[in-house]
């Protein structure tokens, strides 16, 4: 009953913040007035903001920022044992830097290293949290560009990527983490410079800091669906995640912005109830997610889950299982990654379900803006798939899904199985699953997780895998790299292809796609890709563990 309620509770918040929300992000990207702050920053960088952008040259924004950003903020963990707020803290070594930095960028937020113990202040507020703010903003600044694909009729342009990424940044993510940061604050959560420790966490020789600006990057990390917690612990942590209802309001935030695009999207397309058929969507396949991952938790076999009711190693005793089940599947199905139990310790298919979260592509509703544009490309495949069946030129939103866009669509879909299964193999290939603290089925599994989590772009693993390892840092942050950047280039080819069609009127064989019948075929197009792409793996993994349990 009360893991019905706070699931139940969460579905009514956002449903409520659904319009409002989205309305508003709809102003943010359709505004035609700068602030006076933006402005000056526009003349600060040499912006011309009423120039808009070809599709190459807003992909080429992207790209030139995020570099700059992978050097910057590279060379900043590279020295920071000589800034300011160091604490003593030591600079990282070259694997580690360029794997955090690579993680933070891409909106992955993987660490290879514990929070307290690696990072000064300064490098946490100035380097990770800023990327926190600005990687969620370049993920909803590449779905509005292919939203405006679809809306243009014969256009080159998609906007300007600098104007969507400051607006984004100013106008949404800065004012709702301050808000919130304060809200964490009355709740708990630890927001301070302090560089002491209490001899209770000197561990193993290490100094653990017990303070820190906690609660304002706790904020952002979860409205930019980002995971890289101030803690090792991450959400677990007390100091992070204090109470019951902050753990509730985390699930929320990190739901709340990629839930209310949809309503951006139909608002920009001028048709609503194309927005709520994506809505809908999300909403089958996220609770299909948390039902399955909080009845394997609460029914886990063996003697002691059993007996207590619940599968509670790993899990914090102040969420209990069915929570904490909910926080692991919106983790995953968005590209958060934080996490308030460990994902190693669930059950064979309870730890099965935070992979199969991102198997689907991390589209229900998925990340802040990469969950919208993921599933616009399903819905193309799906258009795609109906047209076939029919022997009609599938079209979507008057736009025609020709050889080109199908193109683009499929190499978009394949990409991220290609690095997950690419990777797992050559890391057993090379000996280097040897750093899993299990043999078997579930050392696969440790595995598997590890490079769906890079290649999702989600952050969260099996804590049982060592992947602080010159290997595993080179190759999880390649992967990385890869599954953030390739994708966005073709979506933004995709948008421009789109942009430069002259819309088609609908006629009697125009595929309805905000009707229910659409929403079922997308749902099941997603699943069957996904079974068909990972099976064979997952059946290696949890699956045959389950079964053997």
């Amino acid at each position: 009953m009360a893991a019905g309620l706070f699931v139940l509770t969460l579905v009514l918040a956002l449903a409520a913040c659904y319009r409002p929300l989205g309305d508003y992000l709809h102003r943010v990207v359709t505004a035609r007035r700068d602030s006076v702050v933006e402005r000056g920053i526009y003349r600060l960088v040499g912006v011309d903001s009423g120039t808009e952008q070809t599709w190459g040259v807003y992909a080429r924004s992207v790209l030139a920022f995020s570099a700059v950003s992978v050097l910057f903020l590279y060379l900043f963990l590279r020295v920071q044992d000589r800034l300011w707020l160091a604490l003593g803290v030591p600079k990282m070594a070259t694997h580690v830097a360029w794997n955090t930095a690579v993680s933070f960028v891409t909106n992955t937020n993987w660490q290879a290293y514990s929070g307290e113990s690696a990072l000064g202040h300064l490098v946490q507020m100035a380097g990770l949290a800023v990327q926190n703010f600005v990687s969620a903003a370049v993920g909803i600044a590449v779905a509005i560009a292919l939203v405006r694909g679809f809306a243009a009729r014969k256009q080159s342009t998609l906007g300007n990527f600098w104007v969507d990424l400051t607006r984004i940044t100013m106008r949404v993510l800065l004012p709702f983490a301050v808000l919130f940061a304060i809200i964490f604050m009355v709740g708990g959560m630890v927001q301070n410079l302090s560089g002491g420790t209490d001899v209770t966490t000197l561990i193993g020789g290490t100094q653990h800091l017990t303070g820190g600006p906690v609660a304002s990057q706790e904020a952002i990390k979860l409205l930019g669906t980002n995971g890289g917690g101030f803690y090792n612990a991450n959400s677990a942590h007390p100091f992070e995640n204090p109470t019951a209802w902050t753990n509730w309001l985390e699930i929320f935030l990190l739901l709340v912005i990629p839930f209310s695009l949809p309503r951006v999207f139909g608002r920009m397309v001028g048709q609503n109830r194309q927005g709520y058929a994506i809505l809908a969507v999300m909403a089958v396949l996220a609770l299909a997610g948390v039902a399955l991952t909080v009845g394997f938790e609460v029914h886990g076999g063996g003697t002691v889950p059993q007996a207590v009711g619940a599968a509670m190693e790993g899990k914090e005793v102040r969420f209990g299982a069915p929570d904490s089940a909910t926080f692991a599947a919106a983790s995953t199905l968005t590209s958060t990654g934080a996490v308030d139990s460990f994902h190693d310790s669930y059950t064979s298919f309870g730890g099965m379900m935070p992979m199969v979260d991102m198997m689907l592509g991390e589209v229900a509703p998925g990340g802040t803006g990469s969950g919208l544009y993921g599933l616009l490309i399903l819905a193309m495949i799906t258009v795609f798939v109906a047209g076939l069946m029919v022997g009609r030129t599938p079209e979507y939103l008057g736009k025609k899904i020709g050889a080109r866009e199908m193109k683009l669509a499929s190499l978009y879909f394949l990409i991220t199985p290609a690095l997950v299964l690419i990777g797992a193999a050559a890391a057993f290939a090379t000996g280097h699953n040897s750093t899993a603290l299990n043999s078997g089925p579930h050392g696969l599994s440790e595995v598997l997780y590890a490079f769906a989590s890079a290649a999702n772009n989600n952050g969260s693993a099996f804590a049982g895998l060592t992947v602080n390892t010159p290997w595993w840092d080179s190759a999880t942050g390649l992967v990385m790299l890869l599954g953030r950047f390739l994708p966005m280039v073709l979506v933004l080819a995709l948008a421009g292809s789109l942009a430069r069609q002259r819309p088609v009127p609908d006629s009697e064989g125009t595929l309805p796609t905000h009707q229910p019948l659409f929403v079922g075929m997308v749902v099941g197009v997603t699943v069957v890709l996904v079974a068909l792409t990972f099976l064979p793996a997952l059946a290696l993994g949890p699956v045959a563990e389950g079964l053997s349990s």
